[in-house]
């Protein structure tokens, strides 16, 4: 059975940026929402227990399962492990990765220029979604945007920064101006400089 993560800081440790009505709704609807979908799909199916739900994405191709909870696992699974992975690299006191700095200097030149290509990303998300940094299987650094709550780790990456750009995200106090959210988001994005 999974559970709902405890938030590392209070709904309102974001504000202004992002505010704390949006926090506990984010947190204790839309994440619990899809905790509550990914049990009833893992209620069906015992043998998948046992294993980690980001093995079961990474390899959800080759489960046998119907059609209909192989979507509900790639959604709801999905939206398990991108919000509570989400919840961690958020602050409002900067811990930055120097390892994840280093790497993207190395890749991108720059922070900035890092921080410009994965907010592109983020911002040309059509409809609901996530931006990435994520490393792939040769250990390379990329950005991209995914639809809805896939993961990554669908394509074997591991996510390193991530970004909800689904509108009950941010719609509270940013109403239709992504580009504001996104830009104010770095602010809270606890491990870059």
């Amino acid at each position: 059975m999974i559970t709902l993560p405890k938030l590392p800081y209070s709904y309102d440790a974001l504000e202004p940026y992002i505010d704390a009505k949006t926090m506990e709704i984010h947190h204790t609807k839309h994440h619990q929402t899809y905790i509550d979908k990914l049990n009833e799909v893992l209620a069906k199916h015992s043998k998948l227990q046992a294993r980690p739900i980001e093995e079961l994405l990474m390899n959800l191709d080759s489960l046998s399962l119907p059609v209909a909870d192989k979507t509900a696992l790639r959604n709801h699974g999905g939206g398990y492990v991108n919000h509570a992975f989400f919840w961690t690299i958020l602050g409002k006191s900067k811990k930055p990765d120097t390892t994840l700095t280093s790497r993207i200097t190395s890749q991108f030149q720059t922070v900035d220029n890092f921080k410009e290509q994965f907010s592109k990303a983020a911002i040309a998300q059509f409809g609901s979604g996530w931006a990435w940094l994520a490393e792939n299987q040769d250990k390379k650094l990329a950005v991209y945007s995914t639809p809805n709550q896939d993961s990554p780790l669908l394509n074997g990456h591991r996510p390193l920064i991530g970004l909800d750009v689904w509108e009950h995200a941010y719609y509270l106090r940013y109403q239709n101006r992504r580009a504001e959210y996104i830009e104010n988001w770095w602010k809270v994005l606890k491990i870059l400089p």
